[in-house]
């Protein structure tokens, strides 16, 4: 499969290094009148992730599949700026640029920006295309491939979710990882799961299935991903080895500390948090099981929340009317997110209105057909 899914980045009739050196106020100024010019041809969407002042400035915010669903459902959307990662710059493209879609648009693509190219996520990266068709084939020498079913979590590559459409596989999110599994076990006897280990492991423990039916592969061994024969033929899950660097850092004496000196609190933690801190929270559940949990959530409640700390920040600042904390001592952000700041937003903005996309996302006519495949068959599930 030939995958080429990203264009070089344009530097843009204004540098960006004009942009650096201004204040925030400056900023958001500007990037408020070049909205203003551009209208409801542009949507803005913001990751959850993201810090405060580029929130601010989202016309949605959310997770990135649903913000990418939103944004394609748009009629009068043209480009998409998108302060996320590069995986859900490229699930945007894809779904805002879906044949049915085009015909609706009489052939006019969607334009995606991702305001700053190095915005990309570890955990992504921790699975490479030609590592999995790689695994792929170890695997098919000890089992028979034909009877298991790749699952790609939706934070990976394109490449990744074409993949798994081009073999019967599908996409999953934090929230319906179980209903994608359970459809998955409808079609095969065994599930190979990337890129984030601790989520498929979680959520096939509440499944009733073992650890020792989860074998996992790592890319940099050279055999059966560090694995002998018994453990995949014995196999129920193949589980990569990869993780969300953020979630890694909760630790179950960090749970402990917190009902020390807290009696009476709740913890809740993002399903990518390791198994031994998923065991002993009192609720493990996505991005938005967390949010409508604190919503929903009498004044006075107590939380100690295991994930992505601007996300934690948010919630403390939208509820006061509870007792909100982060539950690690250690600064857990999204490096990658963290790196769309103001002024790569205020430069893209401003590019845009003179007519200059800069750092456009596009993913290959075949990657995207295929991922289309995979991500309709979660449509369907979920």
């Amino acid at each position: 499969m030939a995958i080429a899914p990203i264009l070089p980045s344009s530097a843009g009739k204004f540098p960006l290094s004009d942009y650096k050196s201004l204040a925030n106020e400056e900023l958001s100024a500007r990037i408020t009148v070049a909205r203003e010019k551009l209208g409801e041809k542009l949507l803005i969407l913001g990751h959850h992730y993201q810090q405060d002042e580029v929130i601010e400035h989202a016309d949605l915010r959310g997770d990135s599949y649903q913000l990418s669903q939103m944004a394609a459902s748009s009629k009068d959307c043209r480009t998409i700026i998108f302060c996320g990662v590069h995986f859900m710059a490229e699930t945007a493209d894809i779904l805002a640029n879906r044949p049915e879609k085009l015909v609706e648009r009489e052939g006019l693509r969607v334009k995606v920006i991702l305001p700053d190219m190095a915005a990309g996520c570890s955990m992504a990266d921790m699975a490479g295309i030609r590592q999995v068709e790689e695994a792929w084939q170890q695997l098919g020498e000890v089992i028979d491939t034909s009877d298991m079913i790749p699952v790609t979590y939706i934070n990976s590559a394109a490449s990744l979710k074409a993949f798994c459409g081009k073999h019967g596989g599908i996409v999953c999110t934090s929230s319906n990882a179980a209903a994608v599994m359970e459809w998955a076990y409808e079609r095969g006897n065994r599930v190979f799961f990337f890129p984030d280990q601790h989520l498929g492991r979680n959520t096939a423990l509440t499944m009733g299935f073992t650890n020792d039916q989860m074998p996992v592969w790592n890319p940099y061994e050279e055999d059966l991903g560090g694995n002998t024969d018994e453990a995949i033929s014995g196999s129920k899950v193949v589980l990569w080895k990869g993780h969300c660097s953020v979630h890694q850092m909760f630790r179950p004496e960090h749970v402990e500390q917190f009902r020390k000196n807290n009696p009476g609190i709740k913890i809740m933690v993002h399903p990518e948090c390791p198994q031994e801190v998923n065991d002993i929270a009192d609720i493990s559940g996505s991005t938005g099981k967390i949010l409508k949990t604190v919503e929903d959530s009498p004044a006075g409640t107590e939380w100690a929340i295991g994930t992505e700390l601007h996300l934690v920040n948010r919630l403390k600042k939208e509820h006061p009317e509870q007792e909100i904390h982060f539950l690690s001592p250690v600064v857990c952000m999204c490096a990658t997110m963290y790196r769309i700041d103001l002024a790569h937003l205020a430069w893209a903005c401003e590019n845009l209105v003179d007519g200059d996309v800069v750092n456009s996302i596009t993913v290959d006519e075949e990657t995207s057909d295929y991922s289309l495949v995979a991500l309709e068959r979660m449509l369907e599930v979920s």
